[in-house]
């Protein structure tokens, strides 16, 4: 983002911090409702260039945004489109984009207060593996020639009765977005869930599954080298033949057998 839409995304992000008081229901709702605000802005593209036009005046465009979602979404849900809606945005994608990450934001803030965060971050993580892992999946649920509809359909007939409601909410609005990269999308939500406990997210690759033992001694080791609390989560490739490789950012730790003899052929080259 450019300098004002960074600007205007933190003054929306103050907005749902303050409007997020109350139990986890008003997060929810609110979560909910953006992800709705965001499929009607989608669908009307002369509706989201009017309510990002920096040529009218922020309260004007307050005002038409009220009267257009007024009566149709919680106060709380309103106090924070108004806000977004009222700053100048460098583009208008950029607008829809942090009413996205404010309903995410929302949703995961529902989960932390019902105590759920940990078994959300975990379902888009594994979420992400299987699509990842499932070219065929992946199409079907990124296919542009279908409908929204169907391809929100389609991941909510695989998720239901198996993942938390939040995480259902959140895949269903991933994949009516997302054209390309579903799993890594769903990568960074579950990075985004682990940044709301504080934590670094480390995405390890494992020639074998590890030990409960051996993920804490893991996630202990790699605490130590970053010094915050780090989530593990584990891929299974048995193409590694031995080690693991490990993710944290853009640090990669190579400890497999496969990058000891990539290494070794590199040395005597």
């Amino acid at each position: 983002m450019y300098a004002a839409s960074r600007e205007a995304s933190s003054r929306s992000r103050e907005a749902l911090r303050a409007a997020l008081t109350g139990s986890d229901s008003v997060a929810a709702t609110t979560g909910s409702e953006l992800f709705a605000v965001v499929a009607v802005l989608d669908d009307q593209r002369s509706l989201r260039v009017a309510l990002a036009d920096v040529s009218v005046p922020g309260s004007v465009r307050a005002e038409l945004s009220e009267r257009v979602f007024g009566g149709k979404v919680s106060v709380a849900t309103l106090a924070v489109l108004t806000t977004a809606v009222a700053q100048d945005w460098s583009r208008t994608a950029d607008l829809v984009d942090t009413l996205v990450l404010l309903g995410q934001e929302a949703l995961l803030e529902s989960a932390a207060d019902s105590g759920r965060l940990d078994a959300v971050e975990d379902e888009l993580f594994r979420l992400g593996r299987i699509i990842a892992d499932n070219p065929d999946l992946e199409q079907a649920l990124s296919d542009r020639a279908k409908p929204a509809s169907a391809r929100r359909e389609l991941i909510t007939r695989l998720l239901t009765g198996k993942a938390e409601p939040i995480t259902v909410t959140l895949a269903e609005q991933a994949v009516t977005r997302q054209s390309s990269g579903l799993g890594v999308a769903f990568d960074e939500l579950s990075d985004l869930a682990a940044s709301r406990r504080d934590q670094i997210v480390a995405h390890v690759r494992a020639a074998i599954a590890l030990t409960a033992p051996q993920r804490e001694r893991l996630s202990a080791s790699l605490q130590r080298i970053y010094g915050k609390p780090v989530t593990v989560h584990v891929q299974v490739d048995a193409s590694l033949l031995s080690g693991l490789v490990v993710h944290v950012g853009d640090d990669v730790i190579d400890g497999s057998a496969v990058g000891r003899l990539e290494r070794l052929r590199r040395e005597l080259a």
